[in-house]
């Protein structure tokens, strides 16, 4: 699995990390029982403290994406199977929320939404 950060940016390298593994998990490259390579190896490849790394992996782990065993390895968990879904499904709520607290009609939501996804 491949981990990049990119030091310019305003997000935190732990972000980009976590970043990094959830976009391996929607893409279907990265499944239940995968394991994620050694914090220490990929601090070293990216030229990041150890414990940057840690943080993103323990972001994940708070999310149920992944397993952290001390000493051992980082793996995929079984929760990440529906992961993508689970995701999309709550931005769906949030964003149907704000369609109500604005007034907007289903149809001009609809039509926001497939002009933003037209435009990418």
């Amino acid at each position: 699995m491949l981990i990049v950060v990119d030091p310019s940016s305003a997000l935190p390298l732990a972000d980009q990390v976590a970043d990094c593994v959830r976009a391996a998990v929607a893409r279907g490259d990265a499944v239940p029982g995968d394991r994620l390579p050694p914090a220490r190896t990929v601090a070293a490849a990216l030229g990041i403290n150890l414990h940057t790394v840690l943080r993103g992996y323990q972001r994940l782990r708070d999310e149920g994406l992944v397993e952290l065993r001390r000493g051992r390895s980082a793996t995929i968990t079984d929760a990440a199977a529906d992961w993508p879904r689970r995701g999309l499904v709550e931005a769906a709520e949030e964003f149907a929320a704000a369609v109500r607290r604005l007034g907007v009609s289903d149809e001009e939501a609809v039509d926001t939404v497939r002009s933003a996804l037209s435009s990418r």
